[in-house]
């Protein structure tokens, strides 16, 4: 569509039409996604047949997961922090601005790829020590598949950057097409790299990469097409307020990411303290079923940040706080019935996966705490969302930050000591119970000074 008919189309459809229509693409990634991050453990658990080789190569994949945030933390930054002002610009129909800020998000989120991808490699055995592997097996397997992972670094950060930039243009299904084409090569080469050329964990790995790298071309492609805004190197301005724009609407992204790689650490930490390679396994398996259910609100909250930001800008607050609301209100209901049915059928999930009595028995357990929390997830996410997408920095850091760092940390630290492994079970529940507490009296601060 033209500019225009995109600025009459984001600020004049009816509310729940228009995030429905924009969330369809984004939940549909993001499903996506979390299907293929858990075929990967699929595949992975079923690299040998011994089961203690398969424990094993799932712990490694568990322990490899904080240097993976670590990695999407500084993609989602670039490209949150990026996305969000474009969106503001285009609102305000500053048109000049937005594109220059599209080619330097991009820009940035190589060089830091780059940084990643070397420093990494070189450091290779140093952050490997630090992430916890309980025996020789998962240590050897967790080093195969990180040097991978890590020279993938930058393909990732900027496919997650041009990802959220078309987002927030409104060209969710561009972004869908880009994510579900990563998808789709990560799925076929898993089998055929772990089976076919019993390359174990490594071509779990180059699967992931070679998913990652068909996501950024696809997705660069998308950037020429209609009125999506065109990259160039001509507009590339890494200046003092770009970056600033760039740190102020993406340090919750960061803080978001960067705490769950943290936490996913000291999780690793404590779970192999109190249960070994088995409890690593099953903890890992309990978080990656969960996460698929997150990424479809996740994907609805997607649909309305650029709802979110271009109307804040274009001065309707009324739209952005009646979008907040009718957000609020399904995912809750639609969380509240994926939690009950998680719940009921945990064991016929992590029977799937793992036929280890140790790691199931924990993944069981861990994954039915959470479910009875899983609900909180929609006001802690939305007011994340809402209050990152109007430029509430310091606010949205803060929501950002509680359920993966300020309550989870100190939970699974704490609990542990006194009720052992279920302590590292119950760790994510009570978090998501500060964090709601936290999160919800946030977002409401700034609904209401909206008209």
């Amino acid at each position: 569509m033209s500019t225009q008919n995109r600025r009459e189309y984001l600020t004049t459809t009816p509310i729940p039409k228009l995030i429905m229509t924009l969330s369809f693409p984004t939940i549909i990634s993001m499903l996506v996604t979390g299907i293929y991050n858990t075929a990967d453990t699929f595949f992975v658990s079923r690299v040998s047949s011994n089961s203690d080789i398969n424990t094993s190569a799932m712990a490694a994949v568990g322990l490899a997961f904080p240097v993976m945030a670590i990695i999407q933390a500084f993609g989602f930054f670039c490209g949150h922090g990026s996305g969000n002002y474009i969106s503001r610009m285009l609102g305000a129909e500053k048109h000049k601005e937005a594109d220059e800020m599209a080619s330097t998000g991009l820009a940035l989120s190589i060089i830091l790829g780059l940084f990643f991808a070397i420093m990494g490699n070189v450091l290779l055995n140093d952050i490997v020590g630090l992430l916890g592997a309980d025996s020789a097996q998962s240590l050897a397997f967790t080093k195969d598949y990180m040097r991978i992972i890590l020279l993938g670094a930058p393909f990732m950060m900027a496919q997650f950057v041009i990802n959220n930039q078309l987002r927030f243009q409104g060209s969710a299904y561009f972004a869908m097409i880009g994510l579900m084409s990563g998808a789709a090569m990560n799925m076929v080469l898993d089998p055929l790299l772990i089976w076919v050329f019993h390359m174990e964990v490594t071509g779990a790995a180059i699967a992931t990469v070679m998913g990652q790298i068909t996501s950024f071309f696809v997705l660069l492609i998308g950037t020429t097409k209609g009125e999506n805004i065109k990259l160039s190197i001509k507009k590339i301005k890494l200046n003092a307020h770009y970056l600033f724009e760039i740190v102020n609407g993406g340090i919750p992204s960061l803080f978001r990411q960067g705490l769950a790689a943290i936490a996913t650490l000291v999780l690793n930490t404590q779970a192999g303290i109190f249960g070994h390679d088995a409890a690593i396994a099953g903890m890992s398996l309990a978080t990656k079923i969960l996460m698929l259910m997150v990424s479809a609100l996740i994907g609805f909250g997607q649909g309305y940040q650029p709802v979110c930001s271009f109307n804040y800008g274009a001065g309707l607050t009324a739209r952005v706080k009646e979008g907040f609301y009718f957000c609020l209100k399904y995912a809750t209901v639609f969380l509240i019935c994926m939690g009950a049915a998680c719940y009921f059928f945990a064991p016929n999930l992590i029977g799937l996966f793992s036929k280890d009595a140790a790691a199931v028995k924990v993944a069981v357990k861990s994954l039915r705490f959470q479910c009875m929390t899983l609900f909180l997830s929609a006001p802690i996410i939305m007011s994340n969302m809402m209050l990152q997408s109007i430029g509430k920095g310091l606010k949205a850091s803060i929501t950002a930050s509680a359920r993966n760092g300020i309550c989870f940390i100190p939970m699974i630290l704490l609990l542990p000591r006194f009720f052992g492994i279920t302590g590292v079970e119950i760790a994510q529940p009570c978090a998501d119970v500060l964090s709601a507490i936290i999160a919800v009296p946030m977002a409401y601060s700034e609904l209401r000074k909206f008209k």
